[in-house]
């Protein structure tokens, strides 16, 4: 049976229970930047404190009791620690070629994590989502604002970062694939697209976020009819 299959037996049942949090859980920790850094980035030219998921490579022994503090809360799924780990995500502390490594250690993790709490009690297995979060660049809209038309990145560039992100993920062991925090849903597609081609055998879920109290999300503009209102908001 497939951990699709299993999951959805589960829900037939019962809630499955997601974890949370897992930002405020790091900061708590505290971590010095030399802790951040270890010994892979020791000589690194750019700080990089504050990066969750360099801790994927350099305190992994971090991650895994995160991961074990929320199944032994209850949790039935795991996200992994990778919101953040594309190539477009991690050139702000210029280790971008670390990536996919932070993808797939992140979601080794997780996976070893999920299959040891397994075996405690095969009757509830545990599942591991591969979490691909927004990125800090936008599709649909212009980071300069006397100039509407400008991108800073290509639909092409975001759907070639995700896809190295999601292969990673799906090398590492991740059952699912979870898009969220969702705020430009042309980000999204991007995801959806690289994700139907590098692992097409994974189920996908979408994490919708509404970016104020009018429920609306950023939505590229399309060409419309005469007569059409000038946009329609995604809810």
């Amino acid at each position: 049976m497939s951990a699709a299959d299993r999951l959805r037996e589960i829900m037939d049942q019962r809630i499955a229970i997601h974890d949370g949090s897992w930002g405020v859980l790091i900061h708590q920790k505290r971590l010095s930047e030399a802790e951040y850094r270890g010994a892979l980035l020791a000589d690194h030219d750019r700080d990089v404190q504050g990066d969750p998921d360099i801790l994927n490579l350099t305190r992994p022994e971090l991650i895994t009791e995160i991961h074990h503090e929320y199944f032994a809360a209850g949790a039935d799924i795991a996200t992994t620690n990778t919101f953040t780990a594309t190539s477009i995500g991690q050139a702000d502390y210029r280790i971008e070629h670390l990536a996919a490594d932070m993808s797939r250690a992140g979601a080794r993790l997780a996976r070893e994590a999920a299959d040891e709490w397994t075996a405690r009690t095969p009757d509830r297995p545990r599942f591991v989502a591969g979490a691909i979060g927004p990125l800090n660049v936008s599709l649909s809209v212009s980071p300069k604002v006397d100039d509407p038309s400008f991108r800073s990145v290509t639909f092409d560039h975001v759907r070639e970062s995700y896809a190295e992100q999601i292969a990673a993920l799906a090398e590492g062991g991740a059952d699912f694939l979870l898009v969220e925090t969702i705020f430009d849903t042309l980000n999204a597609k991007a995801a959806i697209v690289a994700a139907a081609d590098v692992a097409p055998d994974l189920p996908l879920w979408l994490s919708f976020t509404a970016i104020d109290r009018s429920g609306r999300n950023l939505s590229v503009r399309r060409r419309r009819p005469s007569g059409c209102p000038s946009s329609t908001p995604v809810r």
